[in-house]
């Protein structure tokens, strides 16, 4: 997959000044955001039209930048998380106070993506970090599988909307809860 590297750098930049962008993932387009700057987040939910009890998935191209998140879980909980990544499946972990509640929501677990997708996963290495990432659509409408979707949702009101294509999957990221072995969301 081709993108622009100027793209990666735009991109990032944009998160470190509190802006909200696009970018390609694995199956749709989404909306990220950095997830440490609560501005940044309670903008991104505004856009979406998503309330902030619902929690948002953070992503990474890169395990180490979860390590404190993992490093509560058993032997037989990293390895079942390790063996999945990178690829599409997210997975609900404890997060014992160390993620902002606009992050977990109405929740006492986050949702953890490693993604494989190049522009994304380049995007967390420039970045130094995970990332909010969520689907590109208002709620109640059909996830942006195109660019021209992303525009056609949010015109003007993102900050950067990033280069390249999705992966070309058909279902989102498979959700899985690492505590109770659910899946709450096939993929």
């Amino acid at each position: 997959m081709v993108f622009p590297a100027l793209d990666v750098r735009f991109a990032a930049r944009a998160l470190e000044a509190g802006g909200v962008i696009a970018h390609p993932t694995e199956s749709v387009w989404g909306l990220a955001c950095d997830p440490f700057n609560r501005d940044a987040v309670e903008r991104l939910l505004q856009l979406k039209n998503r309330p902030l009890a619902k929690g948002l998935i953070l992503v990474s191209g890169t395990q180490a930048d979860f390590g404190e998140l993992l490093e509560s879980l058993d032997l037989e909980q990293r390895q079942k998380v390790s063996v999945s990544w990178p690829g599409p499946v997210t997975w609900l972990v404890p997060h014992f106070g160390r993620v902002p509640p606009w992050i977990s929501g109405a929740h006492h677990s986050v949702a953890l993506r490693c993604t494989n997708h190049p522009f994304t996963s380049a995007l967390t290495r420039a970045f130094g970090g995970p990332i909010v990432s969520t689907s590109a659509n208002p709620a109640g409408c059909q996830p942006a599988r195109e660019k021209y979707q992303v525009l056609r949702y949010f015109g003007d009101e993102l900050d950067f909307i990033g280069g390249g294509t999705t992966g070309g999957r058909q279902s989102p990221s498979e959700i899985r809860d690492l505590v109770t072995g659910r899946v709450l969301r096939a993929g």
